[in-house]
């Protein structure tokens, strides 16, 4: 089929790539010569705008343009969306792969003239070769209409499924991403309190064995034993600065006004606020732990620190 890509940085240029690669025809736009330039050196079709782009998608062979955004949230998703209003009609379909706010996609879907699919991507640029964890929402139709692209871009046909209704995607991924944090939290306080405990222990030894036939082996697991292998055990040159927390907040946030405790996702999204203010190891582990599968800038110490 043929796919319109609109934002081409880490996560849209591994979406058009790993269209490509299933044997899709794909059109692609930044507003970054040099990313689009990439993205045609790559095979894709390289467009000029938003409105060239839309003219370059034959309609799919008659069933309505397939565009894929993948745009920063907020306010470069609306104003995406509003260069794609004169071009769009109920026949096509928009996906956006971002993390927006599950709310602001229920508005967006119901604003947009064409089927609009929130769909939350994990994986990060890590998985540019397994492919992404896709959970969409949005009509019924238009996610079958989508299936052989997500199938390309998802880790297969297991790896994406439609969770309901506009919003439902985004709402699932902010979910996940709050068991991320408190995932995330209990194995920097495992490796901490390793590290200051009674034995002189390699974490990159203890992190191996564990990802090997433990409970608790896990990609995160994986990325762990990876930073300790790429930093040193004790992280010494890795900040205790954990960005990000937007989603968590959210969840937080969604979690009282369902009044569902979620204490450890709670408490996780203190300690990554608290970061900001003074340090431990564990949040040291959490910080590397981001670059392992979002490739998010390490925030490094300074000589003084």
């Amino acid at each position: 089929m043929e796919l319109g890509v609109i934002g081409l940085g880490r996560m849209g240029q591994i979406v058009a790539n790993r269209s490509m690669d299933a044997g899709h025809d794909v059109v692609v736009f930044d507003l970054s010569a040099e990313a689009t330039a990439t993205a045609a050196e790559n095979g894709a079709e390289p467009a000029n705008s938003v409105g060239d782009l839309c003219e370059r998608l034959n309609g799919g062979g008659g069933g309505g343009k397939r565009i894929w955004l993948m745009v920063p949230a907020g306010d470069p998703v609306d104003a995406t969306l509003a260069d794609l209003e004169p071009h769009l009609d109920a026949d096509d379909v928009v996906v956006d792969g971002g993390n927006s706010q599950f709310q602001e996609s229920v508005r967006r879907a119901e604003e947009t003239d064409a089927a609009y699919l929130d769909c939350g991507t994990s994986g990060g640029p890590a998985s540019a070769e397994e492919g992404f964890s896709l959970m969409v929402g949005g009509p019924a139709w238009a996610y079958e209409a989508m299936v052989p692209v997500f199938d390309a871009v998802a880790t297969g046909p297991a790896g994406h499924d439609r969770m309901g209704e506009s919003g439902g995607g985004h709402y699932v991924k902010m979910v996940h991403n709050g068991v991320e944090y408190a995932l995330m939290q209990a194995y920097g306080e495992g490796f901490e309190l390793l590290t200051e405990g009674r034995y002189d222990l390699d974490m990159e030894t203890v992190a191996r064995t564990w990802n090997n036939g433990a409970v608790i082996r896990s990609w995160l697991l994986e990325l762990c034993e990876e930073a300790f292998r790429e930093e040193g055990s004790d992280l010494s040159d890795v900040a205790d600065h954990v960005a990000g927390g937007s989603t968590g907040t959210w969840t937080v946030r969604e979690a009282l006004e369902q009044e569902v405790p979620v204490p450890l996702i709670y408490q996780a999204l203190a300690e990554r606020f608290d970061s900001r203010n003074e340090g431990r190891f564990s949040r040291r582990l959490a910080n590397r732990l981001r670059y392992g599968f979002g490739r998010h800038e390490v925030a490094r110490r300074s000589d003084g620190e």
